[in-house]
């Protein structure tokens, strides 16, 4: 089962010590393909050049665990953002997306696509169809 990754839900096992790709699986109770979309890579590169020393480290980080996804090339046009092409890829392929980001989640609830998301900052939860 594809699952869409935002840059943020990379950021879970460093500041949370949870391994992502095993609690994907635990609540799926399937194999996962985890796809990071070319825009979320992108922007995890910037953050891991241009940002706060501390910022710079959790992107490295997260870059580290996104060499164990598929990077999906996809198109971005100059006045999309990478939720934005998050936002169309997982309504076209209709498939979840994990995120911690509230804005991006309020954003495919309203489109009815699937949200991964970190619950009590120990475990993964879904909300939406999808299984």
């Amino acid at each position: 089962m594809k699952v869409i990754l935002d840059s943020n839900f990379l950021f879970i096992p460093s500041q949370f010590q949870v391994d992502i790709f095993e609690e994907l699986a635990k609540l799926l109770n399937r194999r996962v393909d985890p796809i990071i979309l070319s825009p979320t890579h992108t922007e995890l590169q910037k953050k891991a050049k241009r940002g706060s020393p501390k910022m710079r480290k959790k992107a490295s980080l997260a870059l580290e665990l996104a060499e164990k996804c598929r990077m999906v090339e996809v198109e971005q046009s100059f006045d999309e953002t990478t939720d934005d092409v998050i936002v169309r890829v997982a309504s076209e392929w209709k498939c979840p997306v994990a995120t911690n980001d509230k804005a991006l989640r309020k954003r495919l609830r309203n489109i009815s696509v699937p949200v991964i998301y970190l619950r009590q900052k120990s475990r993964l939860e879904m909300e939406g169809e999808g299984r």
